[in-house]
């Protein structure tokens, strides 16, 4: 399962870090607070000084309100949302640490020979001989199909190539010759370590942008937080 693990602490940050910048205006809570969690978010928001929050429809505006908190589905969201989810810019530089980290798991590992292909057409082939992961999350999940054999994830906190196509579900690492427990976690991006600005090398790949890539993985993944 792939999982979208919230950080309770970088978002009361991040909560801060856009009202102190842009005083208590409204924040853009759409998407599930761009996938990371509607009534989470909303009370970290007011809770830091916001006026109230932006959601897609009466339904959200409906459900926030009868929990105490100002909701509108037509006024402008004036925060920024770069600073409230610690998304990273263009450059890969974060104001702050990612409320939200993309977390798979390592299903199993195997040798490969050098030339032996990988994944569906055998699009990358191992140039030596090497050791693969099968790691959870695929394009139903949002790890978008143009990542394959370009982007990276964290394992044990080195950094490893995704070789081959993205699968529905799964994908492919190598991870060269390291010993890899089985259900280690594999990071696509965020958190505090060496992929935590991962998401900008996504933006880069994709063509998509950072809210984009976040809102979707942060839909389509099993929800979990954290201090």
């Amino acid at each position: 399962m792939l999982r979208s693990v919230v950080s309770r602490a970088a978002l009361a940050e991040g909560a801060a870090r856009a009202v102190d910048s842009g005083g208590a205006g409204i924040a853009d809570l759409r998407r599930d607070a761009w996938g990371h969690g509607l009534l989470d978010v909303a009370h970290a928001v007011i809770g830091a000084g916001a006026s109230a929050v932006r959601v897609d429809g009466a339904a959200e505006v409906s459900r926030l309100t009868a929990a105490g908190i100002r909701a509108t589905a037509d006024q402008p969201a004036d925060l920024d949302p770069r600073l409230l989810y610690g998304l990273p810019d263009a450059q890969g530089v974060l104001p702050g640490t990612p409320a939200l980290r993309l977390v798979g798991r390592v299903l199993s590992t195997k040798d490969i020979a050098a030339g032996g292909g990988v994944s569906y057409g055998y699009i990358h082939r191992a140039p030596v001989d090497s050791r693969l992961a099968l790691v959870t999350g695929g394009y139903a999940q949002g790890v978008v199909r143009a990542l394959g054999s370009r982007a990276v994830v964290e394992i044990d906190g080195a950094v490893r190539p995704i070789v081959g196509r993205i699968a529905m579900d799964v994908c492919v690492v190598d991870i060269g010759d390291a010993d890899v427990a089985l259900g280690a976690e594999a990071t696509y991006f965020g958190g505090r370590g060496p992929v935590a600005a991962g998401l900008a090398d996504w933006v880069r790949i994709t063509g998509m942008t950072a809210g984009e890539l976040v809102a979707v993985a942060g839909q389509r993944t099993e929800r979990a937080w954290e201090a």
